[in-house]
C-alpha cells in the first residue's frame, strides 16, 4: 500500500485490504477488513459506510496499516481487536488465552439446562474465564470457582470478570490438585483435545498464535479426559454433573470414560455443526 501522495478513502481503503487479505489465505476478507478499519477510525459499521468518501488522516492510515499487516501474518482477529463475544457478552483475550468458540456455548446451555440449581460450580482450565464468567451471571445464586495452570490466563480471566461484573474465585494449579477436599454439584471443561499429531494441520491463526497448552491433548487428543473422568467423582456432591467439551469423533470414547468412572444418565449434545461437541454425566 503507497500512502505518499495518495489521498485513501475509507472505500477506496476498504476494497485494496479486501484483495490484499484474501491473497493472505484470510476469509471473509471484506468484513476483517471493515473490522479493523472500525477499530482504527473508532466507528461501528454504520458508521464507517455513512463515511465511505471521507479520506483518512495520517495517523489513521498508519494505525490501519499495521493491523492489516498483523492480519496478513495471519495473527486472529480477536487478538489484534483485544475481545471477542460469547454468549452475548464481551470477552478480553491475548494470546495468553484460548479464543472463546461458539462451539462451546452447546456446553453452557447444558450445563444451565441440566444443572441450573447447582450451588457449587467449577470450571476446570478456565482460559478466558468465558465459561466461569457467564454460568456466574446466569447462575447467580451459585459460588463458582474457576482453575488454570497458566496465570497469565487467569489474569485475563480475574479482568473478564471483573468487566462483567461477576465473582468468581480462581486458583492457580493443574486439575484437581488445588481442590483438595472441596465438593461441587456441577463441573464443567473444555480440555485441551487436538490430537497431537494434528496440530501442525491446524489453521495458521490457531497454529502459529494460539497457546498450545490449551490445544494439546496428547497422541489421540483424550490425555485430559483421563485424567478429569476418573477423578470427578471425588470432587462431585451426590447426585453431581461433569460436563466436557469434546472434538469431533471423540464423543464415544469419552462416553466410555464417564461409563467405567460410574456416572449415570450420560448423555451427548450437538453443536451449531451437528458435532458431538459435549459429553456429561452424573455421579449417583
Amino acid at each position: 500500500m503507497s500512502t505518499e501522495n495518495e489521498q485513501w478513502t475509507t472505500l477506496k481503503l476498504l476494497n485494496w485490504t479486501k484483495g490484499y487479505l484474501a491473497e493472505k489465505g484470510v476469509e471473509n476478507a471484506r468484513l476483517e477488513a471493515e473490522w479493523l478499519l472500525c477499530a482504527a477510525l473508532g466507528l461501528d459499521r454504520v458508521g464507517l459506510y455513512v463515511n465511505f468518501e471521507k479520506p483518512l488522516l495520517p495517523q489513521e492510515l498508519a494505525a490501519f496499516r499495521g493491523t492489516v499487516g498483523r492480519r496478513a501474518r495471519r495473527e486472529p482477529l480477536q487478538y489484534i481487536l483485544g475481545s471477542q463475544e460469547f454468549m452475548g457478552m464481551e470477552f478480553r483475550v491475548t494470546p495468553a488465552v484460548l479464543i472463546p468458540r461458539y462451539d462451546t456455548e452447546t456446553l453452557v446451555h447444558e450445563a444451565i439446562n441440566r444443572a441450573g440449581d447447582a450451588v457449587r460450580v467449577l470450571d476446570m482450565g478456565t482460559g478466558s474465564g468465558c465459561i466461569a464468567v457467564v454460568l456466574a451471571k446466569l447462575m447467580p445464586d451459585a459460588q463458582v470457582v474457576a482453575v488454570d495452570c497458566s496465570p497469565e490466563a487467569l489474569a485475563v480471566a480475574r479482568g473478564n470478570a471483573d468487566a462483567n461484573g461477576v465473582k468468581v474465585r480462581f486458583i492457580s494449579g493443574s486439575l484437581f490438585h488445588p481442590l483438595s477436599g472441596e465438593r461441587f454439584d456441577l463441573i464443567v471443561s473444555n480440555p485441551p483435545y487436538i490430537a497431537t499429531g494434528d496440530l501442525a494441520g491446524l489453521q495458521p491463526e490457531v497454529r502459529e498464535f494460539e497457546p498450545m497448552g490449551a490445544l494439546d491433548g496428547g497422541r489421540d487428543g483424550l490425555d485430559f479426559y483421563r485424567l478429569i473422568i476418573p477423578a470427578a467423582p471425588e470432587q462431585l456432591n451426590p447426585g453431581g454433573w461433569l460436563m466436557v467439551e469434546v472434538g469431533a469423533g471423540q464423543a464415544e470414547a469419552v462416553q466410555g470414560m464417564f461409563a467405567a468412572a460410574g456416572f449415570l444418565e450420560i448423555f451427548t449434545s450437538l453443536d451449531p455443526g451437528n458435532i458431538r461437541r459435549v459429553v456429561g454425566g452424573r455421579v449417583p
